[in-house]
């Protein structure tokens, strides 16, 4: 038994029959290919696998794909011209907040959703967004860095 499930994936109209049983993370890493979206503790915990479900972060993993139905799920693919991750993007490299890299997906999409909706946020909030995911290489001092600097840097 299958069940077909359509939404928008960064912008374009996708389409996949799957498992009724199935995560957005399943479909989105085995039937659209996607790559920043890792499959980290499965179950809510890490933050590994979160998208922005209708412009809110979420975890992939506890999603069933028939709750995507009709909705926007974007992931880092999608962000890839906007100028907030792109400033993101720049801080965490220049704070060495990317370590082995694992986490930095799902904290640029929680950062990003946070910097989008308060983007005069204050450094308790960037910790409070971010208690959601797990860096193990332990970056989050360097993390918080890079987003307090990001929302009010540009470019370079």
């Amino acid at each position: 038994m299958s069940l077909h499930v359509g939404f928008t994936l960064n912008g374009k109209a996708v389409e996949a029959d799957v498992h009724p049983g199935s995560t957005l993370l399943d479909v989105l890493k085995h039937h659209m290919g996607v790559v920043s979206v890792k499959r980290g503790c499965e179950t809510g915990e890490c933050g590994a696998c979160t998208v922005l479900l209708d412009g809110k972060p979420v975890n992939s993993c506890l999603v069933l794909a028939a709750k995507a139905e009709g909705r926007e799920v974007m992931t880092l693919e999608g962000l890839g011209d906007d100028e907030v991750v792109k400033r993101l993007q720049a801080r965490f490299v220049e704070s060495n907040a990317l370590q082995c890299g694992f986490c930095t997906p799902g904290f640029l999409i929680t950062l990003y959703a946070l910097l989008k909706e308060n983007p005069s946020c204050t450094e308790d909030d960037v910790k409070t967004a971010i208690e959601g995911n797990l860096c193990r290489c332990g970056a989050y001092l360097e993390i918080t860095k890079a987003a307090m600097a990001a929302k009010t840097s540009p470019e370079r």
